[in-house]
């Protein structure tokens, strides 16, 4: 089967359809792609641009209640450069629906970045269901970064269901260290086969009246099955935020770790939740939880140096979500 980009979209002039990519990608600092690099636009329920590489298969169709999106990475191939997709709402108010459904092919490799950015938000829904299947010896990282407006007025719904099959490799970070969270509900669960290993990295930054629900979730069902869940969080003022994570090992010499880390200011709200079950005497699973305040003695050397008790509080929490 050939390289595919097919597209359904609403009818948009070319010069609009030019504008709009372009301020999506002035808004995550993101000028221009190489002709090497693939890449998917999305604005609102929109598919704006594809651009296709060898190996790299993507099917997206623009629906009036959302966008729907195929993804593949055919057998084998290693895609040497990060495929960006820049999902975006611009106007302040707006729903953005995706659902997904991304294959990494048996020995295939893949780095994707995901840019996501509402930054005039008022009151902005993006909602995304995504499915993805690693398969064996094969690899994906995927890496998505928010950038948020200072109103907060974001509702950030991103579920994600993960299979990684014998020998393969999955890990995803989700980062917001800019600009105010608003609502974020993200739910992710793995399950994953023998010798594969999944790692999941959360780093958000809440502020203002911020609410943060974390559920992150791993069932290691293979022999030798790896699963890292980490949960770096950070809020002030009025928010709050509720991390659960999750790690089952049923597979004999599977291992395991959960790490939430919450540093708290002002009148802000936390609450961490670590499980781990072991059902097999083989099996290690291993986790912490932390929740306190900004460390005391590097918040007085920031000062001595001539940085206000805020702008060294921020530099300290930047430096843990980093």
């Amino acid at each position: 089967m050939a390289d595919t980009a097919t597209t359904s979209t609403t009818e948009i002039p070319p010069a609009e359809r030019a504008a709009l990519i372009a301020e999506l990608l002035a808004s995550i600092k993101q000028p221009h792609y190489g002709p090497d690099e693939g890449h998917v636009e999305i604005h609102g329920n929109q598919v704006l641009g594809v651009h296709l590489i060898p190996g790299l298969e993507v099917e997206s169709r623009s629906l009036p209640e959302g966008v729907d999106v195929d993804i593949r990475v055919k057998r084998g191939v290693t895609i040497a450069k990060p495929v960006h997709f820049c999902f975006g709402v611009l106007p302040d108010t707006g729903v953005q629906r995706i659902v997904s459904r991304t294959v990494i092919e048996d020995g295939a490799s893949a780095t994707f970045m995901a840019h996501c950015t509402f930054p005039n938000a008022v009151d902005v829904q993006h909602l995304m269901e995504a499915t993805v299947s690693i398969g064996k010896n094969a690899s994906l990282s995927y890496l998505e970064r928010h950038v948020h407006g200072p109103k907060g007025g974001l509702t950030i719904v991103p579920t994600t269901k993960v299979r990684v099959d014998e020998n393969g490799r999955y890990s995803t970070e989700f980062e917001l260290i800019e600009g105010a969270a608003g609502v974020i509900e993200l739910d992710y669960a793995a399950e994953v086969g023998a010798g594969a290993v999944v790692d999941m990295k959360t780093r958000v930054y809440g502020r203002l009246d911020d609410r943060i629900h974390i559920r992150e979730a791993a069932h290691l069902v293979g022999e030798g099955a790896v699963g890292v869940l980490t949960s770096h969080i950070a809020i002030k003022d009025q928010s709050s935020a509720n991390i659960e994570n999750e790690i089952i090992a049923d597979a004999p010499f599977s291992r395991g770790h959960v790490d939430c880390k919450e540093i708290l200011q002002g009148q802000a709200r936390a609450r961490a939740v670590p499980i781990v079950q072991v059902n097999d005497h083989r099996a290690h699973v291993t986790h912490e939880a932390a929740i306190g305040s900004v460390d005391s003695k590097q918040l007085e050397t920031l000062m001595s140096r001539g940085l206000d008790e805020d702008a060294a509080t921020d530099l300290i929490i930047k430096g843990l979500l980093s």
